[in-house]
């Protein structure tokens, strides 16, 4: 091996170790070309060469985790694949697993790798044809078990599309499926006989007591040794003559002593009695006197040592490691080449607990040694508390042979304590608060008895001010009447306005002179319309302003004399010719006339009269 490739090989391991060390997934047990052709895969579509590189993008990118399990364990299912397999299944395992049980016995299968539960349901369709659906529901358990919590979280909500459900057959899919929001629902009575949860096939006891063991496809992405413990733990969960149902790419040819091959081309397997043991895992099943078989009893005693849900390590007269059982190897991390090694050269001398000088105090006071709520961090990161006992074993004769140490496991009753704590916290502060609270609900009492005097007499008032109100009311109602009436006159003098403003504004229009209405400061009242065609000026634009300052072609400035006399009376009537530029640019010559009249009590006002004596005369009327 190339040196390139020795650094690579050290990488991935490491990349496995952080995998491990961070999220708790252990994939030193999954065959090593495999494993590396799904990390490569994520390492491409994450654009990272290295398992170095790999290892800092996972920890800078979190949601990379799930990515990559998802690669790795490659949740590929459905329901009923290979067709053949599932119709033996049904036609002869079934009946056999259902004859094989006494009476109403329960039913346990165990669907190991579910992923999103495809398979599982196809097992609990077939049983509730076998068994109907009223049996079914009272005497089928089906675990369903995955290291996947997000497949197996799918799994739980049993909703598939519409692809996923073609491959169930037409008739039980009309049977067991309904159909909402555009998925198909599992049965519910279905539903709740499949129990999902979440299991490691290389760490976690077994489940026990199983007629039928799916495990499809699964086995083939682990090691030889790997496989090996696996299917010791499948041996011992399985009932007697149970049977093992794998997928088309495994085999057991090299486990017959513990599985006979009922139907090899379709990967069915029974388990046979007298099973040869490996790992300490497992259980004899001969009858008769094997009761007093040492090696049974052996067997029965490391398999309790093992599956003991409290971790426990056992150490020689010489702090040696001689023995550890599953839950402290999973634990602290121990490896089966760690037994024989001395206990100062691990971890576990000085963490979780100081556990040699423990030990030493135990060995000299010659009695059990306790430490009470020993706080440690799991590889998962859960932080977990222990009562650690340190328990001296001696023989007969009271020579020390070796010491036993338990790792009691008190998260929950610490936890408890610290909830407890808490409460007692909060209790404290909520009477406090209610104290204070019942003081402020007594000063409150008495404001409202003030307040409610007070309504009272503010009632009083208002009872006082409402019948003025009502007096008020009836003289607006008067007023209204007379404002409606001149409204109405009002109404009428508007309507006679605008007449007269019509009639004035036709008397204007019918001049074929122009003709500008001015008041006493010469500012301009009414415009006509030949006005308009003279000058090009609308009545708009001219209107409230001053005649001297309009711009025409006419020399108004010649005009303010003139005008000026005839406001004062001086000469009722004044006559002026001017040379002017009418609107088109053109010379004309206009002649101005001039009449004073009053204009009531605003003064006196002026008519001035434009006549171009260049332009043609009107045609006579007809």
């Amino acid at each position: 091996m190339s040196a390139t490739d020795m650094n690579a090989t050290a990488e991935f391991e490491a990349l496995l170790d952080y995998l491990h060390k961070s999220r708790g997934f252990d994939f030193t047990a999954y065959k090593r070309s495999s494993l590396e052709r799904r990390v490569q895969k994520r390492m491409q579509a994450a654009n990272v060469e290295d398992y170095a590189g790999y290892s800092d993008y996972l920890e800078a990118h979190p949601s990379e985790f799930t990515l990559l399990f998802n690669t790795i364990l490659i949740n590929v299912t459905n329901f009923f694949r290979d067709p053949e397999a599932w119709e033996y299944l049904a036609a002869d395992i079934i009946p056999r697993v259902l004859q094989s049980l006494e009476g109403d016995a329960f039913v346990r299968v165990w669907s190991a790798g579910c992923s999103s539960g495809e398979e599982p349901f196809s097992l609990a369709m077939l049983l509730a044809e076998a068994l109907g659906l009223d049996a079914f529901r009272e005497r089928v358990k089906i675990y369903a078990t995955d290291v996947d919590e997000e497949a197996l979280s799918q799994g739980r909500q049993a909703s598939y599309s519409e692809h996923a459900v073609s491959a169930v057959p037409p008739a039980l899919a009309d049977k067991y499926f309904e159909k909402s929001n555009g998925a198909y629902v599992l049965n519910r009575d279905l539903r709740r006989s499949v129990i999902f949860g979440r299991h490691d096939l290389i760490l976690d006891p077994p489940i026990s007591r199983v007629s039928l063991l799916a495990c499809r496809n699964t086995l083939m992405y682990f090691n030889s040794e790997a496989q090996q413990r696996i299917l010791d733990r499948f041996h011992f969960g399985l009932r007697d003559s149970g049977y093992l149902f794998l997928g088309k790419a495994e085999m057991l040819l090299a486990r017959s002593s513990e599985f006979g091959a009922v139907d090899l081309k379709r990967r069915v397997f029974t388990k046979l009695l007298m099973p040869q043991h490996r790992n300490g895992v497992g259980m004899a099943a001969p009858r008769g006197n094997d009761v007093r078989n040492p090696s049974r009893s052996d067997r029965l005693r490391d398999l309790s040592f093992q599956m003991d849900p409290t971790a426990q390590i056992v150490i020689d007269q010489d702090r040696a490691i001689a023995s550890t059982n599953e839950r402290a190897r999973t634990m602290f991390g121990l490896a089966p080449n760690d037994l024989g090694r001395p206990l100062q050269d691990l971890e576990i001398s000085y963490r979780p607990a100081e556990l040699r000088s423990l030990i030493e105090q135990a060995a000299a006071e010659r009695r059990t040694v306790t430490v009470k709520d020993v706080e440690f961090l799991a590889p998962s990161g859960e932080r977990i508390y222990f009562d650690v006992q340190i328990i001296p074993m001696r023989d007969a004769a009271l020579d020390l042979l070796g010491t036993k140490i338990l790792f009691r496991d008190v998260t929950r009753y610490h936890r408890l304590e610290d909830d407890l704590k808490t409460s007692h916290q909060e209790l404290e502060t909520a009477n406090e608060e209610l104290q204070s609270t019942n003081e402020e609900l007594e000063t409150t009492n008495e404001e409202l008895q003030s307040t409610v005097e007070e309504l009272e007499t503010t009632n009083e008032e208002l009872q006082s001010t409402n019948e003025e109100l009502e007096t008020m009311n009836e003289e607006l109602q008067s007023t209204n009447e007379e404002l409606q009436t001149a409204n109405e006159q009002l109404r009428h003098s508007s309507d006679e306005l605008n007449r007269s403003n019509a009639f004035l504004e036709n008397v204007l229009s019918n001049f074929h002179e122009g003709v500008v209405v001015v008041d006493g400061d010469l500012r301009v009242q009414a415009w006509n319309n030949r006005a308009e065609d003279l000058w090009g000026l609308r009545s708009a634009e001219v209107v409230g302003k001053h005649l001297m300052n309009l711009e025409l072609g006419l020399p108004v400035e010649n005009l303010r004399q003139p005008l000026r006399r005839c406001l004062a009376g001086e000469s009722p009537f004044e006559r002026v010719t001017l040379q002017a530029t009418n609107r088109r640019g053109r010379s004309i010559e206009v002649a101005v006339s001039c009449t004073a009249f009053t204009l009531g009590k605003n003064g006196w006002g002026a008519i001035v009269m434009m006549d171009d004596k260049s332009r043609p005369p009107a045609p006579p009327e007809s």
